[in-house]
C-alpha cells in the first residue's frame, strides 16, 4: 500500500512539475513578446525601408537577403533558396496628367511588369467603349483606338462604400443606388462579354489596334482605395487612376469634351532574374527529422507597401522565431520557418518547397499560416483532419484566454484548396493550419490596394498573434506523440452535388512571366 502511494505521489509531482514547466515557458513567451517586442522595428524595415516585394523585383530580393541578415543576427541559421526564375523588372516613376480641357495632376500609378515609357511619356486623347451587340461590333469599332489611349473600367456611379450609404442614406435612397449599380455592373459585363474578350485579355486587343495607352480604375469599394494588379501589355502603358479622377475623365470624354491624359511611366526590364523562398531553421534536439513550420508568404503586389498582405504575417513568424530562440533555443523538433515567394501568382513558392523536400513533408508536426491581414485570431480550422481537434485542443489548452478568447474553431473542417500557402502542405497530406484573423476591412481597404501601407497596422493584434504562434509552436514541439494525418470523410459539394475529394498537389510556376 505504501508503495503504491509513493508510486502515486511520484506521478503527481511529475505531472505538477511538467505543467509548471509549461506554465512558466508560456509566461517566458508572453513576457518577451510584449516588454521587448521588435515588431515596430520589424515593420519599418521591411514595409517602409525595403518597399513591395513585387516577385522578380530587386526590392524583392533586397528583402529576403534582409530577412536572412535579421536571422542571423538573432542566431537562427537561414538562406534564400531559390526555386524558380521570373521576368525580372523595377518600378520606375509614374506621373499622369489631364492637359486638356484644362490642366490637373492625377492620382495614378502604373501597373506591375509596365512596360516603361520614355522620359518624355505619352500624350493622347481618352476613348470609352461604346455597347456593342457582338464580337463583329466590336472588331468593326477597334480602329478606333489608335492613337488613343483606352478607358478599360466601368464609370462607377458613387464613391461611397456601402456602410457609408447604409448609416446616411434613406433606406429607399441606398437601395436605389445600389439596384442602379447592379444593372451598370451587370451591363458593363455583358457588353465586355460581346466583344469576345475578357477583362483579362482585352487590353491585348486594344494594343495590337493601335492604342497608345490603358487607362483603368479598379476600385475596391472604400474610399480612396483600388486594386493594383499587373499590366498586361507589352509595349504601351497601363495605369490605374484614382476613382475620382477616372470618373472626371471619363464623364468629360461622355460629354463631349476634347479630354487629353499625359502618361510618364518609367520603368526597368531587368531580363529574367532568380526567385526565392528565405528559410530560417532552429535545429530540434530529439526529433530533428519532425518540424514546426511557420509559415508566412513574403511576397506582395505593389500598390502600397503590402504591409497587411502579407507585411503583417511576415512580421508575426519573424517574432515569433525570435522570441521561441530567446527563451526555448533547444526545440524537440526543428522550427522552420517558411518565408514564401510568389504566392500572390498562385502559391508559387510553397508548392515548389513541397515539391522539392517531400523529407520535409513527410516530416511536419504542424503548420502555422497567417495571411489575411492585421487582425487577431479569431478562426482555426482543422482542415480536413480527422483528429485535428485532438492535437490543436491540447496546445490550444496551454495559451491564455487573452490570446485566444476570440477563436473559433471547427473540427475537422475542410481541407483549404488555395487560399494561401498552408494549402500546399495540406494537399501534401501534411497537417497545415490557417490562423485566420479579424478583417480590419482587409477587403475593401488594403488587399492587393494602394492604401497597404505600415499606418494600417495593429500592433496590439499583431503582438497578441505573433505570442500565440510561438505558444502553439512550443507546445507542437513538446508534444509527446507525432500528429495523426488521417482524413475525414469528405461531404457533398453543394455546388458539384458530388463527394468531395481531397485537393492534389499543384505544379508551381517556375518561370514566370517570361512567355
Amino acid at each position: 500500500m505504501k508503495k503504491v502511494l509513493l508510486i502515486g505521489a511520484y506521478f503527481l509531482c511529475s505531472t505538477f512539475a511538467i505543467s509548471q514547466t509549461v506554465e512558466d515557458m508560456v509566461n517566458a513567451i508572453e513576457k518577451e513578446g510584449i516588454e521587448n517586442s521588435q515588431l515596430e522595428q520589424l515593420a519599418y524595415e521591411l514595409m517602409d525601408l525595403n518597399g513591395p516585394r513585387l516577385v522578380g523585383t530587386p526590392e524583392m530580393k533586397s528583402a529576403h537577403d534582409w530577412a536572412v541578415n535579421t536571422y542571423k543576427k538573432w542566431g537562427i541559421s537561414a538562406e534564400n533558396q531559390q526555386w524558380g526564375t521570373w521576368k525580372g523588372w523595377q518600378r520606375g516613376i509614374t506621373h499622369v496628367d489631364m492637359v486638356s480641357p484644362r490642366v490637373a495632376s492625377l492620382h495614378a500609378t502604373q501597373l506591375a511588369w509596365n512596360p516603361s515609357t520614355s522620359s518624355k511619356g505619352v500624350t493622347a486623347s481618352l476613348i470609352t467603349l461604346p455597347s456593342f451587340t457582338d464580337s463583329l461590333s466590336f472588331v468593326k469599332w477597334l480602329p478606333n483606338v489608335k492613337g488613343k489611349i483606352v478607358m478599360v473600367s466601368m464609370l462607377q456611379p458613387t464613391g461611397r462604400p456601402d456602410e457609408n450609404w447604409e448609416e446616411y442614406a434613406t433606406k429607399a435612397s441606398f437601395e436605389k443606388m445600389k439596384s442602379e449599380r447592379d444593372s451598370l455592373e451587370k451591363i458593363w459585363r455583358q457588353n465586355i462579354n460581346n466583344t469576345g474578350y475578357t477583362s483579362r485579355n482585352i487590353n491585348a486587343a486594344f494594343e495590337k489596334a493601335g492604342a497608345v495607352g490603358i487607362a483603368q480604375s479598379r476600385w475596391s469599394e472604400g474610399f480612396g482605395a483600388n486594386k493594383i494588379f499587373s499590366a498586361g501589355t507589352e509595349k504601351i502603358p497601363a495605369v490605374d487612376i484614382s476613382l475620382e479622377d477616372y470618373g472626371m475623365l471619363y464623364r468629360m470624354v461622355e460629354h463631349g469634351a476634347d479630354t487629353k491624359i499625359k502618361i510618364v511611366a518609367e520603368s526597368k526590364d531587368l531580363g529574367v532574374v532568380p526567385t526565392f523562398n528565405t528559410i530560417a531553421t532552429i535545429p530540434g534536439t530529439e526529433f530533428p527529422d519532425e518540424y514546426v513550420i511557420l509559415s508566412a508568404h513574403f511576397d506582395s503586389w505593389d500598390g502600397g507597401t503590402g504591409a497587411t498582405d502579407n507585411g503583417t504575417g511576415t512580421i508575426t513568424m519573424l517574432e515569433a522565431a525570435r522570441i521561441l530562440k530567446k527563451v526555448y533555443p533547444n526545440p524537440k523538433r526543428t522550427i522552420l520557418v517558411g518565408h514564401w515567394g510568389s504566392e500572390e501568382q498562385g502559391l508559387n513558392g510553397s508548392s515548389s518547397f513541397v515539391e522539392d523536400h517531400p523529407e520535409i513533408v513527410a516530416g511536419v508536426q504542424a503548420l502555422f499560416n497567417q495571411d489575411n491581414g492585421t487582425g487577431r485570431v479569431v478562426r482555426l480550422s482543422g482542415q480536413g483532419f480527422l483528429h485535428a481537434y485532438d492535437y490543436l485542443g491540447r496546445w490550444l489548452e496551454a495559451v491564455p484566454e487573452t490570446y485566444k478568447n476570440e477563436i473559433e474553431t471547427t473540427f475537422p473542417g475542410s481541407p483549404g484548396r488555395g487560399g494561401s500557402d498552408y494549402a500546399s502542405f495540406v494537399a501534401a497530406g501534411a497537417p497545415a493550419f490557417s490562423l485566420s484573423s479579424l478583417s480590419w476591412d482587409y477587403w475593401n481597404y488594403t488587399w492587393h490596394t494602394n492604401l497597404d501601407t505600415y499606418d494600417k497596422i495593429v500592433f496590439d493584434d499583431v503582438r497578441n498573434n505573433a505570442i500565440l504562434t510561438a505558444i502553439l509552436t512550443y507546445m507542437a514541439c513538446e508534444d509527446p506523440e507525432k500528429t495523426s494525418r488521417e482524413k475525414a470523410v469528405l461531404g457533398i459539394n453543394p455546388r458539384s452535388g458530388k463527394k468531395g475529394e481531397w485537393p492534389t498537389p499543384r505544379t508551381p510556376q517556375r518561370k514566370g512571366g517570361q512567355d
